[in-house]
């Protein structure tokens, strides 16, 4: 505890949060004589606990906007917005007012852009799913330059200056769904499609490298087909697995990385093609009915509750209104979602 800090409050306030007498509490702050090792210790959290709630009551009665931009399928965007916005509550006394920027397309420049607005509007935090493109991580820079800290959601932006990632182990996930597909397709030779969103995306990407790496290693019989480009757009995603399937007339099994699916088994029924094994990610209102259809064997999960509680309490903690020194988890719990435990 530096000095500034025990300045900060009186020895009678730090004596009735810590317990202890007023005596006790100059002796600490002055050095005068013995004081228990613990004495000590609970005197010095006796601070830590007054500042945390002095800063907790400058907060109160301020709005503190935080920005969402997200590039990503509207039925996702929606799940993690409605996600966000029931956490708002549970963070009182800090009256948290999120703005959302939500985006199924958007040009790389324009999103660096919108970023970099967010310097004249007033912002406290970013919260971001966005490619992982120089532009990007430049206008990230920018913001945390300037005293705004940026957290990444599902998909990371590791060489920017973004204080944290929240969300799952990507590889990990990856690796999840090639143990799936394994254990339900036949032993035989067959081909898997893996279908992204796109390129631009260090999660999708991270997902794709743990599936290929552990077919790779435990299922060599099983050959990738990898496209890319559809954004988790119907039209768009439609097109490319109707091609895909023109091109590999015994392909019946895809891992769904980026999302799109009602439109993976519209082509698929359009060519009367049998699709054997479906694994997807996330359980937004479009997979939670194919899932309760049959159309999806499993989903690859996380909790988005947990998730955007996490980014805004990294939020409130750079800005010192909540203590620093929790511990929290690395990455979000990987979950295997089937019809039989899917929650609501």
């Amino acid at each position: 505890m530096n000095e500034l800090d025990r300045k900060k409050f009186s020895i009678k306030q730090i004596a009735a949060q810590a317990g202890v007498s007023k005596a006790t509490v100059d002796r600490v702050l002055h050095r005068r004589g013995q004081v228990h090792y613990q004495t000590l210790k609970r005197v010095e959290q006796a601070i830590r606990e007054l500042d945390s709630q002095q800063r907790a009551a400058l907060a109160t009665g301020r709005t503190l906007y935080f920005d969402v931009v997200m590039l990503a399928p509207e039925r996702f965007s929606e799940a993690v917005a409605e996600a966000i916005t029931s956490q708002v509550g549970s963070l009182a006394p800090y009256r948290i007012s999120p703005r959302f920027h939500l985006f199924e397309d958007i040009a790389v420049s324009d999103l660096a852009g919108l970023l970099q607005r967010s310097l004249e509007q007033g912002s406290q935090g970013v919260i971001l799913k966005v490619p992982d493109e120089p532009p990007v991580n430049e206008a990230v820079n920018q913001l945390c330059e300037a005293g705004i800290p940026v957290v990444t959601l599902v998909t990371d932006l590791p060489a920017s200056r973004r204080i944290g990632y929240i969300g799952m182990d990507n590889r990990s996930a990856g690796r999840t769904a090639a143990y799936l597909m394994r254990r339900w397709l036949p032993p035989s030779p067959a081909r898997v499609a893996v279908v992204l969103s796109s390129q631009g995306f260090r999660g999708e990407e991270e997902r794709e490298s743990g599936f290929r790496q552990w077919l790779r290693e435990q299922a060599p019989h099983l050959e990738v087909v990898e496209l890319s480009g559809g954004l988790g757009i119907y039209g768009n995603t439609l097109g490319l697995m109707t091609d895909c399937l023109d091109r590999h007339p015994d392909l019946n099994a895809v891992y769904s990385v980026g999302g799109g699916n009602r439109a993976i088994v519209d082509a698929f029924a359009a060519r009367s093609r049998p699709l054997e094994v479906l694994i997807g990610h996330d359980l937004d209102r479009e997979n939670r009915q194919l899932l309760a259809e049959g159309r999806i064997a499993a989903l690859i999960d996380h909790d988005l509750q947990q998730d955007a509680r996490q980014a805004f309490i990294q939020l409130l903690r750079f800005h010192g209104f909540l203590p620093a020194n929790a511990v929290q988890p690395d990455f979000s719990r990987v979950l295997v979602v089937t019809p039989f435990n899917m929650a609501g």
